[in-house]
């Protein structure tokens, strides 16, 4: 009881972010907002490529197309906040669960859909005669939806459990954005059901899009290796290659950060954490157009219509 009436609920909590150095704040935001401003325009004009190119009217890229979309929406939800908490470190209680819930539901939609677009990868390469088929547009629209709702169940799961948390003793969360880990970390009551939902039901939403990866690129090795020629081989990997590069990056470093123990999570992850949550946003448009023929075609055909549109006629 003495405890209790020691205590008061939390109404806000304070964003320590990256740095508490006043010199560091005016260059962190300007590094960030550059960022933003990339990610944001190099997202766009991959949609819009895509959408004005008849030739990238096909499976990967429309998948590519939503996860432009995604990203857009995924850096928006946590870079804008980042820069605010430069100005100011506090952040309402109902505004740090609306922020973890997006980036929740928006990263794991991210991670859906790299595993769709392996799964278009291994159909292509080894079923190429079932391809049109198996891949039609009434499947691909299923799948992105699927993409894009699933992820917020599991998100609003989390978001109603820890919702249900007391916060009492502290509300400083050593972090840039309102993450899982820091906030149960804060909570004053059991954390146990929580901590049981994570292992179970989200372990398994954050390495089973990864295992369906993993399987979609054994088969692929396994069906390439057999192709005789080598000019046959490359050609096949290279289809490949842009979707492992990006995968590498957003799988390497979000294991990093949400496989291990609750007690050891620190401000050490933060650097990993900006790499799946920034980063590879702002690096996927880069990553997907420079290895991508048909792409960087679509790319200069939409530059060509900005500049005869901007010319006088």
């Amino acid at each position: 009881m003495e405890r209790v009436n020691q205590t008061s609920s939390v109404s806000e909590f304070i964003l320590l972010g990256l740095s508490s150095q006043p010199k560091d704040q005016k260059p962190l935001f300007f590094l960030f907002l550059t960022i933003y401003l990339i990610t944001i325009t190099g997202n766009l004009f991959i949609i819009l490529a895509i959408c004005s190119d008849p030739q990238l009217q096909t499976p990967m890229y429309f998948f590519l197309s939503f996860l432009s979309f995604t990203d857009i929406c995924f850096t928006t939800t946590i870079v804008p906040r980042m820069l605010v908490n430069f100005l100011s470190k506090t952040i309402s209680y109902a505004g740090c669960l609306t922020q973890m819930y997006f980036i929740y539901a928006l990263g794991n939609s991210d991670s859906f859909l790299l595993a769709v677009m392996a799964f278009d990868r291994y159909v292509a390469i080894c079923d190429p005669f079932h391809y049109v088929t198996t891949m039609s547009h009434h499947r691909c629209v299923l799948l992105v939806a699927f993409c894009c709702s699933f992820p917020h169940l599991h998100s609003l799961l989390h978001t109603l459990l820890l919702n249900h948390l007391t916060f009492c003793d502290s509300n400083v969360i050593h972090h840039f954005l309102c993450d899982l880990s820091p906030l149960m970390k804060l909570s004053c009551s059991s954390t146990f059901v929580n901590e049981i939902v994570i292992r179970i039901e989200g372990s398994v939403v954050l390495v089973t899009p990864f295992l369906s990866i993993a399987f979609s690129y054994i088969r692929i090795l396994t069906v390439v290796l057999k192709i005789p020629s080598a000019a046959g081989q490359r050609k096949a990997f290279s289809t490949c290659g842009s979707h492992l590069t990006v995968v590498t990056l957003f799988y390497g470093s979000i294991f990093y950060v949400y496989l291990q123990p609750l007690s050891t999570y620190t401000v050490r992850d933060h650097i990993a954490t900006i790499v799946y949550t920034v980063l590879s946003s702002m690096l996927n448009p880069f990553i997907y157009s420079l290895r991508n023929k048909d792409l960087k075609g679509g790319l200069r055909k939409l530059m060509g219509k900005r500049k005869s549109q901007a010319l006088p006629s």
